[in-house]
């Protein structure tokens, strides 16, 4: 199926369909990654006050010359900051030295104490409601407010209490985690869906898989190229891959379309390899309703 080269938003936006993901990139690593990006044809960034690299993020979008009005630029509430949204914007603003984001969201359902442990005191619903009440107050300053690591059950409760639905759900997605279910869910709610650790993180399994090897070398592409395609070819799904390589930035750019059949392979995947890059327990918050590969 061919795949588009940008999804378009609830809120009439246009997102890319590839961008580049800092998660777990090093300190001192990021600029670069983000010039090299941005200078190589990518459009969009995406970022979080948790990955604590935003500033050098906003000094990368300074380096590569590139206009701020051409790029989509992501970033995320943290879950200590989770009673404060007002001041953690404000705080994610000056780090990226920047007048406004494309794209704000919740990084979890899952509000912590500064110390790491689940604050039980604040729901993660009500802070919503605060970050719905500055995306309405500072249009200028917030063009768009999704979710992160949502699953149905919560994104369900969401709707049910919002008037505003979220842009974006952006989740684990790779084919030891399809999550179809909710990737359907977020597509008949005009939710777009964004994968995050698309090859599985860091020395992924799957870039040794047998099938993913067997159509990388159909397509005479590196098996990453393969596993960022899966997303790209998924309806309503954009991706974000990360490296701080110039060689493989540049080259993740570059997917290809994949055939239903090669889709449904690699999708099938997960019912002999299942496995998650990202365990929602970490926040001291149980599973947070997710059943698949936990």
């Amino acid at each position: 199926m061919p795949v588009n080269p940008n999804t378009k938003l609830n809120t009439g936006a246009i997102m890319p369909t590839v961008g580049l993901g800092t998660w777990k990139s090093k300190p001192g690593e990021v600029e670069y990654a983000v010039e090299t990006a941005l200078r190589n044809g990518y459009k969009h960034i995406d970022t979080a006050t948790a990955y604590s690299n935003e500033a050098e993020v906003g000094k990368g979008i300074k380096a590569s010359g590139v206009p701020r009005e051409e790029i989509f630029l992501t970033t995320k509430l943290n879950n200590p900051d989770m009673g404060h949204p007002k001041e953690a914007l404000e705080y994610s603003l000056k780090q990226l030295d920047t007048p406004y984001l494309d794209l704000w969201l919740m990084h979890w359902p899952a509000p912590m104490t500064k110390d790491g442990k689940a604050d039980k005191s604040i729901d993660w619903l009500d802070t919503w409601r605060g970050m719905v009440s500055l995306y309405k107050a500072h249009p200028d300053k917030i063009k768009a407010i999704g979710v992160s690591n949502f699953c149905v059950e919560y994104l369900q409760r969401l709707l049910d209490n919002s008037d505003v639905v979220p842009a974006v759900n952006q989740i684990e997605l790779h084919p030891s985690c399809p999550q179809q279910e909710i990737v359907d869910f977020c597509v008949s709610k005009g939710i777009v869906v964004t994968a995050y650790s698309p090859l599985g993180s860091d020395g992924s399994p799957l870039l040794k898989n047998e099938i993913v090897g067997k159509i990388a070398q159909k397509y005479n592409v590196p098996p990453a190229i393969v596993l960022i395609s899966l997303q790209a070819n998924r309806p309503g799904v954009n991706v974000l891959p990360k490296s701080v390589t110039k060689e493989r930035i540049i080259s993740n750019l570059n997917v290809i379309d994949l055939t239903d059949d090669e889709v449904k392979e690699l999708n099938e995947i997960s019912k002999t390899a299942s496995f998650r890059a990202c365990h929602p327990n970490w926040t001291g918050w149980g599973n947070l309703g997710f059943t698949e590969a936990v």
